[in-house]
This record gives C-alpha cells, structure tokens and sequence, in this order.
C-alpha cells in the first residue's frame, strides 16, 4: 500500500503529527510519503493508495471552529475516487473542523473513509492511534 500524508501547518504540531504517522507507518512496512500542503508529491499522490490529509483547529475557543488556511485545502488537486482519510489538531476544542475538512476533501472528489481529532498535547498518542486505526480500516 502507498500512502500520502498531506498537511497544513501553522505552529508545528499538525506536521509533528503527520511525520509521527509517516514513521509509524514505514516502520509497519507502508511506504509512505509526507509532505506539507504547499509542497505535495504530485507523483506520489498520483500512484497513492491511500491520502492522509491534515490540518489545524481555527477560530475562537468553542465558537466557529474550522479547518485552518481553509482556503489551501479548497485548492487540494482533485483526487477523484481515492480513499482518504482526515485528521486536525487542536488545542481546547475541534469543534465541528473535521465535519468541514471531510466535506472539504469530498468536494476534491475524494472518498473519506473517516478521521480524527489529535490534541496538541498528546501528538504522539494521537498519531499512533490514527496508524493503527487507519492500518486495521484500510489493511496494508
């Protein structure tokens, strides 16, 4: 299985995340390709089994929450029919932000086979728990 880990990141802690996950995959034998979302593998998301993509919890506290720099996401190149699945971390709380990237990545024409919120404070757990969620989903 090939997958691609695409991020959006602002502090850090999304792209912690998605290279947390892209180790914790190629440890499993997945070859895997991380990248941010203003520099994606073309090449790798053209042959990917699989697309990750991430991002971060925007807005106030608890009141209108959303996908952080919405707006890169909205230009994701159209990944028709591949299977995707989503991610975001947050600081206090995501809010309804993982119901917007679904609907942001299904309107690339992906298929979201589901996502997670990951809390900024527990990144390396919240990683681990999205492999083995996504490996036991989506077999390699």
């Amino acid at each position: 299985m090939k997958v691609v880990i695409v991020y959006e990141s602002l502090t850090g802690n999304t792209k912690r995340a998605a290279e947390l996950m892209g180790g914790l995959l190629a440890e499993r034998g997945v070859d895997t390709t991380v990248c941010p979302i203003t520099a994606i593998d073309h090449q790798a998301l053209a042959l990917a089994d699989l697309v990750v993509v991430g991002g971060w919890v925007d807005g106030l506290f608890f009141v209108g929450q959303r996908p952080g720099r919405a707006a890169r996401l909205e230009s994701f190149p159209p990944i028709d029919g591949k299977r995707c699945l989503v991610y975001c971390t947050y600081a206090i709380d995501p809010g309804k932000t993982l119901e917007k990237l679904t609907r942001i990545m299904e309107r690339r024409g992906a298929e979201v086979l589901g996502g997670m919120t990951i809390k900024r404070s527990r990144l390396e757990q919240g990683a681990r728990e999205f492999v083995d969620r996504l490996l036991q989903a989506v077999p390699a």
